[in-house]
Order: structure tokens, then C-alpha cells, then sequence
């Protein structure tokens, strides 16, 4: 999720400082001003996909069949969907006080991590039964706000916090165990956290040794070394309003909320710089903030910050669209 207009908040049981929380993350907002909502038409209504009975919307991930989970911001609730058959249903009622912020699925142990917000947590996740597996204490610091997630290849989950220039990862075995969080700080660019909004979505490369994130403020994506934290940024992606990012090879798809669309871009070779390929704008998006990618398909979650926050929308729906249209 991107505050640029819009934060994305979780809390632990703990209803004092769920409350703060939340506060705080209203003050986030309304520190980046306004901003307009843009209303764009690709021609014929995309398919939507509701979440019944959710109160707000942020995250998903998705497996290669379809299968699809996504968070109700406020309420912590997992839905479980099935994209074949285009339908939704509650599959974990979070316990009070817990919310959802970003999410990704590591299919070889079956465990879905949560980012958790304002309070400082990660949440883990039995998808065979819904159980709660783990919840693991990213970081101490009250300010904190995780906000979203990525599986690597070799084993574990990386966390982003938007306010703090550090990430974190949390080893996941193939049995679900979950092992001690460990703290990389970021050097270079993308431990600037002078902006209202930092860090923010996040994907891991094939080969494990490198990671890329968004950056909402500086309105850029960069790419982190996980042995060193060493930042660079890929030249050439200007992504004002970046939110949630996909990636699959050299393709990146980069969420920009506010304005209403999604950008495909081309990586070289080095992760160096980036060409835009693709703006997948669709009527359907009303401040969508994550993606996840299914063949040819994009799945892409509509929070609705431009109703207010928390959103005083009636009903919240992830927005099918196609994810490579120029190819």
C-alpha cells in the first residue's frame, strides 16, 4: 500500500496503541495533501471480483491456478477467491485489533505473511486452515509502519517499513517453521526517509542476491543488495503514487494508486534502468494499491482512499485487467 494518499495500518491486539496507530497513519495522509482521483477508460468494464462484507481493501496475492488472497485493511480479514469463477469469501476472521497491509504466498510450505502495519508486526498464516502460525515483533519502534511483503526463492519473507530506512526478513522452511526476524539497513537511496511516505512495495529477484523496492516519495523503485543493504535506483521509472510492485523477469509492474493506473516496465539485463512498455488504466480502478499476476491477467485490489479513511465505500473488489496489453 502507498499513504501518498493513503497508508496502510495493522496493529497487534493491543487496542491503546491500535488506536494511535491509526491516528498516526490518518496524520500520514492528510500530510500528503490532497490528490485528486483520476477516472480513466480503457473502453469495455473489466472484470471485478467483490470481497463480501469487507470494511476496506489493500493486498493479494495469487497462485498460478487462480486461487487468490486478500486483506480487508482495517479488520485484518483474509478473503480466499477463485478467479475461474470470479467469486470471494472470508476465509480468516483476524483476531481483534489485527489488520492487513500487503501479503504474498510462499506456495512450498503453504504459508501467507502479512505485513502488520502500525504495529511493527508480521503475521503468518496457515493456508490450509487459516490458523495463525506466527506473529513475529518486526521492530520495537512505535512509528513503525510494515507495509508490505515479498517470498524469496531461497526461504523467507522481506518486510518494507515506510518510515525506516531497514527491511526485514523472517526465514520460512519448507515445513512452515518460522525463524528470528534479522534487520538489513538500507544504504543509498532507499534509506531516505525524509518523505512523508518511504518504502513501500517489494519483490525479490530469481537469484535471491538482489531485491527491489518502491519508494513512494522519491516516486522511484531501487534495487537493494541483501547481503550489504547497498541501494541503487533503476534510471528511467518515474512512478509518481507507486504502491504495491509485481515482478516476473525483466517485466515490473509498478501500482500507482492515486492515479488510477498500473505501468509495465522493461528491466535491462543489470536492473540498471527501465522502459515503459505498458499504462493499464481501466474505469474499474478507484485508487488501486497492490497486484498480483496470474498468466496473462493482473489482479489488482481497489482500497478507495478517495472516499475517505477509512473508506466510506459500500463494497470493496479486486479489478481484473490485462497484464501484458502491447505484447
Amino acid at each position: 500500500m502507498q499513504p501518498q494518499p493513503a497508508p496502510r495500518f495493522a496493529s497487534r491486539p493491543r487496542l491503546g496503541r491500535t488506536a494511535a496507530g491509526l491516528l498516526g497513519a490518518a496524520a500520514l495522509l492528510a500530510s500528503a495533501g490532497s490528490v485528486p482521483a483520476h477516472s480513466h477508460n480503457d473502453g469495455d468494464r473489466s472484470e471485478t471480483i467483490e470481497l463480501p462484507g469487507a470494511s476496506s481493501a489493500e493486498g493479494i496475492t495469487a497462485e498460478d491456478d487462480g486461487t487468490f488472497y486478500a486483506g480487508d485493511l482495517f479488520k485484518g480479514d483474509i478473503y480466499l477467491g477463485d478467479l475461474d469463477l470470479g467469486t470471494a469469501e472470508q476465509f480468516i476472521d483476524a483476531p481483534s485489533g489485527r489488520m492487513a497491509v500487503g501479503m504474498d504466498l510462499d506456495t512450498r510450505s503453504g504459508v501467507l505473511a502479512v505485513a502488520g502495519g502500525t504495529a511493527g508486526d508480521a503475521y503468518f498464516y496457515d493456508v490450509d486452515d487459516g490458523d495463525t502460525i506466527a506473529t513475529v515483533a518486526l521492530t520495537k519502534d512505535a512509528n513503525a509502519f510494515i507495509n508490505d511483503v515479498a517470498f524469496s526463492g531461497g526461504g523467507g519473507a522481506w518486510f518494507t517499513n515506510s518510515v525506516k530506512g531497514e527491511l526485514y526478513f523472517v526465514p520460512v522452511d519448507r515445513d512452515g517453521g518460522i525463524g528470528d526476524v534479522e534487520t538489513l539497513d538500507l544504504s543509498g537511496p532507499a534509506g531516505d526517509v525524509t518523505g512523508d511516505f518511504n518504502l513501500n512495495g517489494i519483490a525479490a529477484t530469481d537469484d535471491d542476491n538482489t531485491l527491489i523496492v518502491a519508494h513512494t516519495a522519491r516516486k522511484a523503485v531501487y534495487t537493494v543488495d541483501t547481503d550489504d543493504g547497498e541501494s541503487q535506483i533503476i534510471a528511467d521509472v518515474n512512478v509518481p503514487y507507486v504502491d504495491g510492485i509485481e515482478l516476473d523477469g525483466r517485466n515490473l509492474w509498478t501500482v500507482q494508486n492515486f492515479e488510477n493506473k498500473i505501468t509495465r516496465w522493461q528491466l535491462d539485463s543489470d536492473l540498471e534502468s527501465g522502459e515503459l512498455r505498458d499504462t493499464i488504466t481501466e474505469k474499474a480502478f478507484q485508487v488501486p494499491t497492490t497486484a498480483a499476476r496470474v498468466g496473462d491477467e493482473l489482479l489488482a485490489v481497489n482500497a478507495k482512499f478517495d472516499t475517505g479513511l477509512p473508506p466510506k465505500a459500500k463494497k470493496f473488489e479486486v479489478v481484473v485487467v490485462d497484464a501484458f496489453g502491447n505484447d
